[in-house]
């Protein structure tokens, strides 16, 4: 009887398949192995990748903070104020550099075109020597040609690059007269600026401003105003909102959610952060100016730092004070700044400071605009000698600028008449006395019966920039049309206000029922 064997013992092709399948088991448990090591290693990388993420925040949170805390002291050791020669530009002469080929190209040789002479028994015989002799007419041709159009392109090339190169040192040329019209400008300014002309004066100091490099979220916006006689500037600045603070102090990578988490910084620090950037920015503004300043042509500089921002009780912009100083040149001049505490410096000259300004509690300015820049003449009632429905245009154009001036006082605007002569397009100056809308507005009145020319709206903006006014509002008993209510609309600091809108102005203000001039068209003109 034959004895029993394992169920595969004596098959081969079984054996081979229990072979294949354990083989196959230990590649496949082989591959989890390495699958979940990949997957530990990756997850370990993200991890890792991730808290270098949050270290790297932490770095650019403690760097920002940094920054702000040595505003004032980075800005005194760099010593490196804006000067007039700063301004000036050097010509360098760019090198000519033409596109295209810039070499001759290698001249035709008569080796490339010769044909072969007929050689051996047959050459010496003289066989061959007719298609030899057409051959070399015909190459004679070819080369001759290949000589003409070489010289043709060579002519091509050269005239190309002449012209370049007139062009290029055109351009030079162009570049240099640019340049030596810009530093004999710079030089012209310069003078002015020795000889405390205003417009000088006040221009450099908008450049200084504008150099100034401050970190991201810092506004550029300033207005200067000179008084030659006494030496005295008057700036004012837009400071930075809190949110220039970074609202955390480090983050941390949670891997269990994970999330990178900020690290809130504390209310205290933030607040005391922020105060300290609104007063070195104050102290840092005025170092700059009087360091530019090597002329000695600024005395004394007053200074009112404002915010832009957004009322969050009205939802109106507001724009208030939080910090007005004034010093002098000597007074300024013994601090040490880079040892001072930027808010007890502060305290110490003549300044006034918000205690909340992260509550935007403003302070009143100081210095205010200073008015004896214009003309200015004694005011006239109007209102009492008006019949109880008027006719705008029948006033004289004296007595309706004096109206226009009486109903922006009943407005609530201290505002003053200008002399008619020479009063550059100014007819009266409003101010606006409100803590924190505080606002110079230049004022011109048209009592006309036509359209208001583009031309007077235009140039209504170049006077508010020149008395650096924060708006011009032009009045008129007619109309605008379209291009200078769009012109307005985008220069943002102009007001229109038509026959119109004065119906309703002094009616609401001055319970008068008056009568402007005619209607626009149905067609506005554009």
């Amino acid at each position: 009887m034959a004895s029993r064997t394992g169920a595969h013992g004596n098959d081969p092709y079984a054996r081979e398949l229990a072979r294949q399948a354990k083989e196959h088991e230990r590649a496949r448990k082989a591959a989890e192995l390495e699958a979940k090591r990949k997957a530990r290693e990756e997850k370990l990388a993200y991890e890792a990748a991730r808290a270098q993420e949050a270290v790297d925040r932490t770095s650019v949170a403690e760097h920002d903070a940094e920054q702000l805390a040595t505003l004032l002291r980075a800005a005194v050791l760099d010593g490196r104020p804006l000067t007039f020669d700063a301004l000036t530009q050097e010509f360098v002469p760019s090198a000519f550099a033409p596109t295209g080929r810039t070499k001759p190209t290698r001249e035709p040789r008569w080796s490339d075109f010769e044909p072969e002479a007929p050689r051996g028994l047959l050459g010496a015989l003289g066989f061959g020597r007719r298609a030899y002799d057409a051959g070399m007419e015909e190459a004679r041709k070819r080369f001759d040609q290949a000589l003409q159009d070489h010289a043709r392109e060579e002519q091509k090339r050269t005239a190309k690059l002449e012209k370049a190169r007139v062009r290029h040192d055109q351009q030079n040329r162009e570049e240099a007269a640019r340049i030596d019209g810009w530093n004999a400008a710079i030089e012209e300014r310069h003078n002015a600026y020795r000889d405390r002309e205003v417009e000088a004066v006040e221009w450099f100091i908008d450049q200084v401003l504008a150099a100034s490099s401050y970190p991201h979220g810092f506004p550029k916006a300033h207005q200067v105003s000179y008084q030659a006689d006494t030496g005295d500037l008057l700036v004012q600045v837009d400071l930075p909102l809190e949110d220039v603070v970074p609202a955390a102090r480090a983050y941390r990578y949670v891997k269990t959610r994970d999330e990178l988490t900020p690290v809130p910084r504390p209310e205290k620090d933030r607040k005391e952060l922020y105060a300290s950037v609104l007063a070195q920015t104050a102290l840092r503004t005025v170092h700059e100016l009087f360091t530019a300043d090597t002329e000695g042509v600024i005395r004394s500089i007053a200074l009112n730092g404002h915010v832009a921002t957004i009322d969050r009780a009205t939802g109106r912009e507001v724009h208030p004070c939080l910090i007005t100083l004034q010093t002098d040149r000597e007074e300024f001049g013994k601090l040490v700044l880079t040892q001072v505490d930027p808010r007890a410096c502060l305290k110490r000259l003549r300044s006034l400071i918000s205690p909340n300004p992260y509550e935007l509690e403003p302070v009143r300015p100081l210095v205010t605009f200073d008015l004896s820049k214009f003309r200015l003449m004694d005011s006239l009632d109007v209102v009492a000698g008006l019949d109880s429905r008027p006719v705008l245009m029948d006033l004289t154009p004296t007595e309706f600028e004096h109206l226009v001036r009486q109903l922006f006082e009943a407005i609530g605007l201290e505002s003053v008449n200008t002399q008619p002569s020479k009063d550059e397009g100014v007819d009266a100056i409003a101010m606006n006395t409100d803590p924190v809308m505080r606002g110079l507005c230049i004022i011109q009145a048209k009592r006309t019966k036509n359209v208001v020319p583009f031309e007077t709206v235009s140039a209504l903006a170049g006077v508010v920039e020149h008395k650096r006014a924060a708006k011009g509002i032009l009045v008129t008993t007619s109309w605008f049309g379209r291009a200078s209510e769009a012109f307005a609309n985008d220069h943002g600091r102009l007001e229109l206000l038509d026959g119109a809108n004065l119906v309703h102005l002094f009616k609401e203000h001055l319970g008068l029922n008056v009568i402007p001039g005619p209607v626009p068209p149905k067609s506005r003109p554009r």
